[in-house]
């Protein structure tokens, strides 16, 4: 029984693993349709059952929004291998210190969660997330993962990707987005069901304002340059 049960889960593991990696190369190039996000929020109680996503490459999505995620979410997206050690530490210094619970996930690692794995935190989600962030990082580019993040990310009840947002908040495709209108949609990424990008709150326009100015900050934005220091 217990060779029998060992050989069962070893067999377990290389189809997972078979599987998984078949997964991340197709999705390396061919348009993600839905995540578990999405069909989770579906069907939630309180969902309100609409389910807006309008897929688009990232040549047409304004680099305005592009660069406004990495200043909001991910300012070392373009230096780092998937995971940003340094906001790990600061994180959980300050999660020590009885401060304000935060994570400090990467770029890479949100649209491993998102488009493999499912909302809730636990040690088991976290291990899948490090292993499928491994992966996309391994076998993606920078421009890949930030295409796929910004197709699949909620922002807004019942909207994902750059354009159903552009076109929820703002009337416009996502490659019309200016900075400020960017850096809006950006500000609302922590809690995208309960803030709005338009009309903003104190609170978001704060954000909006200082994401703007690291925008400023971060100067043109080149993922080939970086790709090539990350690789």
């Amino acid at each position: 029984m217990i060779k029998k049960l060992i050989k069962f889960i070893a067999k377990s593991i290389l189809w997972f693993i078979i599987i998984s990696f078949g997964l991340v190369m197709l999705f390396k190039w061919v348009p993600v349709p839905i995540t578990p996000l999405m069909v989770i929020r579906y069907f939630e109680k309180d969902s309100p059952k609409i389910l807006q996503h309008d897929w688009q490459p990232l040549e047409n999505i304004s680099k305005n929004l592009q660069l406004a995620v990495i200043c909001s979410e991910d300012q070392n997206f373009l230096k780092h291998n998937g995971f940003d050690i340094k906001a790990i530490e600061k994180a959980y210094q300050d999660n020590k210190k009885g401060k304000r619970i935060k994570g400090a996930s990467s770029i890479s690692q949100q649209t491993a969660k998102n488009l493999f794995l499912w909302p809730q935190r636990s040690w088991l989600r976290k291990g899948f997330e490090t292993y499928f962030t491994f992966l996309i990082e391994l076998t993606w580019s920078k421009e890949r993962i930030m295409e796929v993040y910004l197709n699949s990310i909620e922002m807004g009840d019942g909207i994902y990707g750059a354009e159903a947002a552009a076109k929820y908040w703002f009337k416009k495709p996502a490659s019309k987005l200016s900075k400020l209108e960017a850096s809006a949609i950006a500000a609302i990424l922590p809690s995208p069901r309960k803030y709005k990008a338009n009309p903003v709150t104190n609170y978001i326009a704060g954000r909006k304002k200082w994401i703007t100015n690291q925008m400023n900050f971060f100067g043109v934005l080149n993922y080939k340059v970086e790709d090539d220091k990350v690789k």
